[in-house]
C-alpha cells in the first residue's frame, strides 16, 4: 500500500460485510447426522466448499486455534476436541453423553492470502464490498494486489436424544448463548423444536455486539417427498440471502428437517500488527444445524465425501 495502513475511520459504522455466494468458499462443520443417540459416537467433518457441497479442509491440525464441544445447558460443560482431531483429522468423533442440543465450535488461526489486482477487484465486486472498492479507487490502488488475512469461526448444533422418538430438553440454553467470537451466528429459537415452515431468528454478532446490515447467506438442503408422497429424496439445495436489521437479526423459514447452513463474512482494515502482511482482515462465520423432524440415526445423504 502507498500509505502503509488503512484508517479504521473509513469503515466504522457499516464496516464491510458480505458472504460467499459467488467466488470464495465457505467452511463449515458437518456431523454424519444432526440428530443422534445419546452416547453414540458421530463422525464430524470439517469441510470447505460452495453451495453446501464440500471437501475435507486441508491440514486442519495446523490451522485450528480452538475446537470445543459445549453441553446443552452450561458453558462449563465443555470438552476439548483437539485430541479427537489429532486422532482423526478427516472425521474426528463427537460423543454427546447427555440429552439436548449440543454446540460444537471451531475457530482457526489467521491465514494470509494475496490476489492479483484484477482478481481482488472481482472478489470485492462479487461480495458487494463497495467501500473497499471505493477506498482502493480513491487511493489509486486498483492496480495493486489485494493482501488479506482471514480466519474461520464455525459452529454446529447437534441434538442428542435417549431414543429415536424421545425429545431433547426444552431447557437447552447453550445454543442461544453468544460465545464472544470474532463473528458468529446465534439462533434465538431452537431449530429442532420449531414446526416445519416456522420462523427462526438468527443474530449476527461480532464479539457479542450486533452487526446491523450484515448480509447472511442461507442454504436449505431438506429432503422432499417425490410428488408429495412416498419416501423422501434428496432435494436440490435451496439458497437465498437476506440482510440483518438494525439489531443484527435475520428471519429465516425452516422448510423441513435440513440440514441448513448459514454464513456471513466481516471485512475490516487490518490492525497495525498485521499490516506488514495484510491490508484487510476478514472473519468468516458459519452455523450448521438440523431442523424439525430431522433423521434420528445414521449419516444423512448430505454427509458428503
Amino acid at each position: 500500500m502507498t500509505s502503509g495502513t488503512i484508517p479504521f475511520k473509513l469503515i466504522l459504522g457499516g464496516l464491510l460485510l458480505a458472504t460467499t455466494a459467488a467466488l470464495a468458499n465457505e467452511f463449515w462443520l458437518q456431523p454424519a447426522s444432526y440428530r443422534v443417540a445419546v452416547g453414540a459416537p458421530v463422525p464430524l467433518r470439517l469441510l470447505v466448499g460452495a453451495d453446501f457441497a464440500g471437501a475435507a479442509w486441508a491440514r486442519p491440525t495446523r490451522r485450528v486455534r480452538r475446537f470445543v464441544h459445549l453441553g446443552p445447558t452450561s458453558l462449563a460443560d465443555s470438552a476439548d476436541l483437539r485430541p479427537a482431531l489429532l486422532a482423526d483429522s478427516v472425521a474426528p468423533t463427537l460423543t454427546c453423553r447427555t440429552p439436548g442440543t449440543h454446540v460444537v465450535v471451531l475457530t482457526s488461526a489467521l491465514t494470509f492470502s494475496e490476489l492479483p489486482a484484477n482478481k481482488f477487484t472481482a472478489y470485492l465486486r462479487a461480495q458487494g464490498l463497495d467501500k473497499a472498492l471505493l477506498y482502493r479507487q480513491q487511493q489509486g490502488q486498483t492496480t495493486k494486489p489485494g493482501r488479506e488475512a482471514y480466519r474461520r469461526c464455525a459452529k454446529a448444533l447437534v441434538l442428542a436424544t435417549a431414543s429415536p422418538r424421545a425429545p431433547g430438553s426444552p431447557a437447552d440454553t447453550t445454543y442461544r448463548r453468544p460465545l464472544n467470537l470474532p463473528l458468529e451466528l446465534v439462533p434465538e429459537q431452537n431449530p429442532y423444536y420449531l414446526r416445519p415452515g416456522a420462523a427462526l431468528t438468527l443474530r449476527v454478532l461480532q464479539h457479542g455486539q450486533p452487526v446491523p446490515g450484515a448480509l447472511v447467506h442461507f442454504w436449505d438442503a431438506s429432503p422432499v417427498a417425490a410428488g408429495g408422497r412416498g419416501p423422501t429424496v434428496a432435494a436440490r439445495t435451496h439458497y437465498f440471502s437476506t440482510r440483518a436489521n438494525n439489531n443484527g437479526r435475520v428471519l429465516l423459514r425452516l422448510s423441513g428437517s435440513g440440514p441448513y447452513l448459514a454464513a456471513a463474512t466481516y471485512l475490516e482494515a487490518a490492525p497495525a500488527e498485521l499490516t506488514s502482511q495484510a491490508d484487510w482482515l476478514s472473519t468468516w462465520a458459519t452455523l450448521t444445524f438440523g431442523g424439525p423432524g430431522a433423521p434420528t440415526d445414521g449419516p444423512t445423504s448430505l454427509f458428503r465425501k
